[in-house]
């Protein structure tokens, strides 16, 4: 099952029609989820009935909206709707703890001018258990690639897992980054030959064993000497996707992502998948 969360805005409807292509690809259903306050939900047994019932009407809507956006991008997919009580942060990651994917918009309608992640999207890419996809400013004509970035730790081994799946269901070529640098006085340490050898032969024996897994997915890989933000960013600019790993879990969300992670909430040019290192 994917769940994708929606909220009636725009980026919610466009992770809707995402969601959509990807249980085509995977071949399960789709469950489309918008969250309301708690009282809401509680019908004439709340506080405020009318406005409960009026609320609950807006919230159909959104549901249905999102419903047959999913249904238009992909109609032979099974959906369905549900509408959860609480803050919808706590309410998705809950919902979606056995979920294989939950599917986010990177801004909805709470959106502060300026941020390129709402609140909503920053906080279940950092506290869901399951691989989260936030989907913001898809490709008009996709170019049939996927990027994927790896430094070596499970997390980008789990990263390499999944856009190597991605890779083969979409029949897409998958482009993987190693982006490496130190600090230095005067910014970047200069490349080192030997290094950049070492590097190489690394990458290579971590793909070896994907590539024999799956035969059929064209790899191209590539080792750049530069900050991973600027590096992935470029790489990923017009991409389908880009995948990155994480650290782990953790109580803080900035232990949990790792810094590159986070950053890429904020400068993906394409929708990001943020996976993590175990699943439950």
């Amino acid at each position: 099952m994917i769940i994708v969360g929606v909220d009636g805005s725009r980026t919610g409807l466009d992770a809707a029609g995402w969601a959509a292509t990807e249980a085509a690809l995977r071949h399960v259903p789709l469950t489309v989820a918008h969250a309301v306050p708690k009282w809401v939900c509680e019908g004439t047994d709340g506080p405020y009935p009318e406005i409960s019932r009026w609320m609950r009407g807006g919230a159909q809507s959104v549901l249905v909206s999102a419903r047959d956006r999913a249904l238009r991008e992909r109609p032979g997919i099974v959906v369905e709707t549900v509408l959860l009580p609480g803050d919808p942060r706590s309410a998705l990651v809950k919902t979606s703890e056995n979920a294989e994917l939950l599917v986010v918009g990177s801004r909805g309608v709470g959106g502060v001018r300026g941020l390129l992640v709402g609140s909503v999207a920053y906080g279940v890419a950092a506290h869901a258990i399951t691989d989260v996809v936030l989907v913001r400013a898809r490709p008009s004509t996709p170019r049939g690639e996927i990027v994927v970035g790896v430094d070596g730790s499970p997390g980008g081994v789990r990263a390499l897992d999944f856009a190597f799946a991605e890779s083969e269901l979409r029949s897409a070529k998958l482009h993987v980054v190693h982006a490496w640098a130190w600090p230095h006085p005067s910014g970047f340490e200069p490349a080192d030959r030997g290094r950049a050898g070492d590097r190489s032969r690394e990458l290579d024996e971590l793909l070896a064993g994907h590539r024999e897994r799956r035969p059929g997915v064209e790899v191209v890989a590539e080792i750049v000497h530069g900050h991973p933000i600027e590096v992935l960013r470029e790489a990923a600019a017009g991409a389908d996707l880009l995948v990155v790993g994480t650290h782990g879990r953790s109580q803080l969300a900035g232990m949990l992502m790792g810094s590159i992670s986070q950053a890429m909430l904020h400068h993906a040019p394409c929708p990001l998948a943020v996976v993590r290192r175990n699943r439950a």
